[in-house]
């Protein structure tokens, strides 16, 4: 009998709040918006799971708290600093294999979206 298995990516796009970021005056004493699109290979996965027991899967709520958690737990002056301790963490959830993660300062310029991107791990 076949057993149907699939990659699963766990997806979080476009989820914006306010974070403690930047190197400006006015960065340092105010939070600014920023959005975070995270993906997570969760690997070879079942394409019907075992049950549908939320205790069995990585629970997206979780992840977000978490990537909101990691983004306003201190303030960073960097962009670059930011998106690897974010990354970091997201590795270190169970069943991840790698993450990829963007976060964008959404009101640095009016012409254009600031982001940096980051892969990591297996994909």
């Amino acid at each position: 009998m076949y057993n149907a298995a699939g990659t699963q990516i766990l997806t979080l796009t476009g989820l914006r709040f306010d974070a403690n970021l930047g190197i400006l005056s006015h960065e340092k004493t105010a939070p600014q918006p920023i959005q975070v699109d995270a993906e997570l290979n969760l690997g070879t996965q079942p394409l019907a799971p075992r049950d549908d027991d939320i205790l069995h899967v990585l629970d997206y709520r979780k992840v977000r708290q978490i990537i909101i958690d990691e983004c306003r737990s201190e303030h960073v002056n960097l962009l670059e600093s930011l998106i690897g301790k974010l990354a970091n963490r997201l590795m270190q959830l169970p069943g991840v294999l790698g993450v990829r993660v963007k976060i964008a300062k959404l009101e640095i310029f009016d012409d254009c979206e600031v982001a940096i991107r980051v892969e990591t791990g297996q994909w």
